[in-house]
């Protein structure tokens, strides 16, 4: 990985130089706190590589610079990866990179996750993203098939612990501490979809469509 660590960073400081789609570009540092970040969850995780190995599909909402996404791509090349992102420059630059680093298991969705529809098992990945609270709700799905992890920092149960009681549909299933040399606290926090709200809109983009 420190290879693939080396190639990315040159990408973003030469073909995407003033995107700041990092602020970290010290190759050590970006090694420790972007590559091994987005990949040491599934390296220390039993329950979320289970659920990986199960679905072999990771859909990761809002990936900004290529996080989680791209380390895990690589990390897992058996496996299926879609991005789904909300800023069209962002898409178009990590799907640069993508293609830079031969990474031909990843797909990216410009589109925002209230328009995106999980028809199909998968596992979900959170990072650098807003509360629990504010995206549970909005996943639509036809199916109770689907796990969500959450990538949070140390004061995640003091922060939304009471708004997680109020959730429906969703099942907390573990709050794992994950380990990063030279990095703050991180925590990963998984749920599991109970059942499937009615109505599903049908005017929204379907994962299926790109698989």
């Amino acid at each position: 990985m420190l290879d693939f660590s080396i190639r990315y960073l040159h990408v973003l400081k030469t073909k995407l130089a003033g995107l700041n789609l990092t602020n970290i570009l010290d190759q050590d540092e970006f090694y420790h706190k972007q590559i091994l970040d987005s990949i040491n969850p599934y390296l220390q995780s039993e329950l979320f590589k289970a659920h990986v190995q199960k679905t072999k599909l990771i859909v990761d909402v809002g990936f900004g610079g290529g996080f989680p996404i791209l380390p895990l791509a690589k990390l897992l090349p058996d496996v299926q990866f879609v991005g789904v992102e909300s800023k069209r420059k962002k898409v178009d630059a990590v799907k640069l990179i993508a293609e830079e680093l031969g990474l031909a298991n990843v797909k990216l969705v410009h589109s925002r996750l209230e328009d995106f529809l999980f028809d199909r098992p998968a596992t979900v990945t959170f990072k650098a993203v807003g509360t629990v609270s504010d995206y549970l709700p909005i996943i639509n799905r036809t199916h109770s098939n689907l796990s969500v992890f959450f990538y949070k920092g140390p004061n995640f149960m003091e922060l939304e612990g009471a708004q997680i009681e109020k959730l429906k549909s969703w099942k907390f299933e573990e709050n794992q501490e994950i380990s990063v040399p030279g990095t703050q606290q991180r925590f990963l926090v998984s749920f599991s979809s109970t059942n499937v709200p009615r109505g599903t809109p049908k005017t929204l983009v379907n994962l299926s469509d790109f698989l």
